[in-house]
């Protein structure tokens, strides 16, 4: 999710926070009031920072979070979601999508437009 939807898509963070935590993820760190923050990475020479929307942990293992919902700026989730899949690939951590209802359809075809179509979703 980007970062001009967080207050629009609230609920639905809270939401994924509770599913995350039924499921036996802890240290859970959210990219919202009321939680700790998940570490940022700025890009170098430029003012573009990135900050997963969820890091939680689970059996020991590192596991990030993006919230996938319908955006006006796609091609700015799609770098996002670049970003987070290399960097887990370089940190031996796992990259998740959660997706809710009526926005399954657009998170399917960005990720056979970045060609990350491997990916499983978490449908909420």
């Amino acid at each position: 999710m980007i970062h001009a939807d967080k207050e629009k898509y609230k609920d639905i963070l809270e939401d994924s926070v509770t599913y995350l935590e039924q499921h036996g993820f802890e240290n859970i760190k959210v990219d919202s009031e009321g939680y700790e923050t998940p570490k940022s990475y700025s890009k170098k020479g430029s003012d573009i920072s990135i900050t997963p929307d969820i890091v939680a942990t689970k059996e020991g293992k590192k596991h990030y979070f993006d919230i996938s919902l319908k955006s006006a700026a796609p091609k700015l989730l799609k770098s996002k979601w670049l970003f987070l899949n290399t960097l887990t690939a370089l940190k031996s951590s796992h990259f998740r999508l959660i997706t809710t209802r009526g926005h399954y359809k657009f998170t399917a075809e960005m990720l056979d437009d970045i060609n990350l179509n491997n990916k499983k979703l978490i449908k909420i």
